[in-house]
């Protein structure tokens, strides 16, 4: 079959890689795509939604994959549904629980899902009021979508009001910040965990450990995601109980309930706090870098579980994972990311790497020669029989990656090996 992939990151990268090994793909396209892509698949270049709905028509495409959040929330699987296309991912209106973070707060208060407390503002001196009355350290969001970078966890006043000024005044995020969302500081260990869905029920994947903030030792501001790894075990089989019975199940019944069922890859951004665990965020598509620790364990044919779940059929039983393996995943980015950095550096190293995989993100071909084209640039993941060898490996292959103004963290994973660590001496 035809498979068309929306996007151009790694995440898109890394679906394609999986969805390669199907036997059931004969061909993949991917729109926009980038230079690791163009080495897989057909990259296609356009310029709005309907032209894509158009392309996926006139070349029968039998199933499109939509990678980015902005696109779900633009209402691109409404527009190809409409055409009679078959298309992974939520319509515009189950993409709010992403989209708009009053929305996906008032949710979950409906329906009783472990969240922080909160307000929601559309008058900045009002939130300012709201937060000095709080106290820090304290939460503030930005409503709408801002790729990842809408949330600051402010630890003393002045941070926090500097937040809302951003958000609510200067419109760092444009029009996400025309409200904002104060919450509940929450205390204890992050974890994401994604999750198939066909609109009535949810299969999760693997739990993975996200590394937000640029800096080593969670330093600096955050990032889109500096790097990953899977299965995490701060994820307990108790706590992945609580987690379906308290979070995932209820959300697609809920969501079910107000008549936008979820179909695609839900995604739960978790805090393990001493009350169990509760919701920090939704996002409504496979997380990125999550997606390329998470997809390299997968044995079942992505392919088939995407069709399964757009047909309202997944299968639970069928959908397996290596075990006793741990993925992991570091970002290569460019100098000055999360703020400025520059594009067009050369990149080179790729083909001296031992035994790591590589995912691209922010990278263009331009006369046969791989550029950087983004902030996060590459994906660099390697598959370990534990933590500890999956951590050597990827940092023995990193120095091999070269651009002018390559930075990466050092310490992802630090926390699973401390872990890992203590068992092996017990």
């Amino acid at each position: 079959m035809k498979v068309l992939i929306i996007g151009n990151g790694g995440r898109e990268h890394a679906i394609a890689w999986k969805l390669k090994q199907s036997t059931m793909v004969s061909k993949i396209y991917c729109a926009p795509g980038n230079g690791g892509t163009a080495s897989i698949c057909e990259n296609i270049a356009f310029n709005n939604i309907e032209e894509l709905a158009q392309f996926a028509l006139n070349e029968g495409i039998d199933l499109t994959v939509v990678g980015p959040e902005v696109y779900l929330a633009q209402g691109t699987v409404d527009l190809f549904q409409s055409k009679g296309l078959k298309v992974y991912g939520p319509t515009q209106a189950a993409a709010r629980l992403e989209s708009s973070k009053v929305f996906a707060k008032d949710f979950m208060k409906k329906y009783q899902i472990p969240s922080a407390a909160y307000e929601t503002f559309s008058d900045a001196n009002a939130a300012k009021d709201y937060i000095k009355a709080m106290g820090a350290p304290i939460v503030v969001k930005a409503d709408g979508l801002a790729a990842g970078k809408g949330v600051v966890v402010a630890f003393d006043l002045d941070t926090a009001f500097k937040a809302v000024d951003e958000i609510m005044t200067e419109r760092v995020f444009g029009d996400a910040g025309v409200k904002v969302v104060v919450e509940e500081f929450l205390e204890g260990e992050e974890a994401s965990l994604l999750a198939f869905c066909d609109g009535v029920k949810a299969v999760p994947m693997l739990p993975a450990q996200d590394h937000k903030r640029i800096g080593d030792n969670d330093t600096g501001p955050n990032t889109g995601g500096m790097g990953t790894y899977a299965p995490t075990s701060a994820v307990t089989e108790e706590i992945l109980i609580q987690i379906n019975e308290r979070i995932l199940t209820p959300t697609i019944k809920a969501m079910q309930a107000e008549g936008t069922p979820f179909v695609g890859t839900l995604f739960l951004g978790l805090m393990l706090t001493k009350n169990g665990p509760k919701v920090i965020e939704y996002n409504v598509r496979f997380g990125d870098p999550e997606t390329q620790v998470v997809l390299p364990l997968l044995e079942s044919d992505l392919a088939q579980i995407f069709l399964d779940a757009v047909n309202g059929n997944l299968q639970p039983d069928k959908i397996k994972w290596q075990t006793g393996k741990t993925a992991v995943c570091v970002v290569a980015a460019s100098g000055g990311y999360p703020g400025r950095y520059e594009t067009g550096k050369v990149i080179t190293g790729l083909d001296k790497l031992n035994n790591s995989l590589v995912f691209h993100a922010g990278t263009k071909v331009k006369d046969g020669v791989l550029l950087t084209a983004g902030g996060r640039v590459l994906n660099i993941v390697n598959v370990g029989q534990n933590v500890a060898e999956a951590i050597d490996n990827v940092y023995q292959d990193l120095p091999q990656v070269k651009f002018d103004g390559v930075y990466y963290r050092k310490d992802i994973a630090k926390r699973e090996l401390q872990r890992y660590q203590a068992l092996m001496e017990k």
